[in-house]
């Protein structure tokens, strides 16, 4: 799909995986929303790539009409073509029995698979949507639609059970999704990153390097979030990438300690 003058929305598109993103669809031609809570760096990413370019709009991925604003704005832009589904949220985590005994807090799971799955087949429904009603390309095809699972979504560590389950149903979506909206010329593909060196860690870039980066074998660091922005936009051009799910961990696994 040639993405110049296309109409595109990054969720999460003011974070780390998100903003490199962003910068690659503007490069390619393609006029992005940055849909984000974060509204100072999604302001100020929207001010460097010129606004004609890029605009943000406040969205909070699990609510419905947030989301319907985010869409219209893209449909603003031109008609709607990729939707790169890329949101995080907060960092919960422990295992379902602590060191005292105590149980995994139920509405903690519940909130990590609101934000991290229900989230995402929100945004994916409401592009579909959108989509759906563009004219066909020379190709056939309407648009695509690109998820973010997790590694940890096909062997999560210990203390990942809300993670894992939140991120191995985004996995478990991707086929199905991919079927339903095949008729309509919609793909939709998902990718499963490993470490990456992003916000998410609160950390220095320093710290977590040296932590993170000897468990990969190789190369033996973590991941930039421009190779996930990379991989995302080929994704987007090539046409024949649809109902899969693409690793890009420098072949990590997660131990079980």
């Amino acid at each position: 799909m040639e993405l110049t003058g296309v109409s595109a929305i990054v969720t999460g598109g003011a974070g780390g995986f998100g903003e490199a993103t962003v910068r690659r669809l503007v490069d390619k031609g393609a006029n992005v929303v940055i849909a984000d809570l974060a509204e100072d760096r999604g302001k100020a990413l929207a001010a460097d790539l010129g606004e004609e370019r890029a605009r943000f709009v406040p969205t909070d991925v699990t609510d419905e009409e947030s989301v319907e604003a985010a869409i219209a704005a893209a449909g603003e832009l031109g008609p709607l073509r990729v939707a790169v589904i890329v949101h995080g949220g907060p960092a919960a985590g422990a295992r379902v029995i602590d060191r005292a005994g105590k149980r995994y807090p139920l509405a903690t799971f519940r909130k990590t698979v609101d934000i991290f799955l229900t989230g995402t087949f929100n945004v994916l429904a409401q592009a579909a949507e959108a989509m759906a009603q563009t004219d066909t390309l020379d190709s056939g095809q309407r648009g695509v639609i690109i998820t973010t699972a997790s590694i940890a979504g096909l062997e999560g560590a210990p203390g990942q059970t809300d993670y894992s389950a939140a991120k191995g149903g985004v996995i478990g979506l991707n086929l199905t999704a991919a079927r339903d909206l095949a008729p309509v010329g919609i793909r939709v593909m998902s990718i499963a990153p490993g470490v990456f060196l992003t916000p998410a860690y609160r950390m220095s870039a320093e710290e977590a390097q040296a932590k993170f980066g000897p468990t990969v074998p190789n190369p033996k660091r973590m991941g930039a979030p421009s190779e996930y922005a990379r991989l995302a936009v080929d994704i987007a051009e090539n046409d024949y990438l649809n109902g899969e799910v693409i690793r890009i961990d420098g072949a990590l696994r997660f131990n079980t300690r």
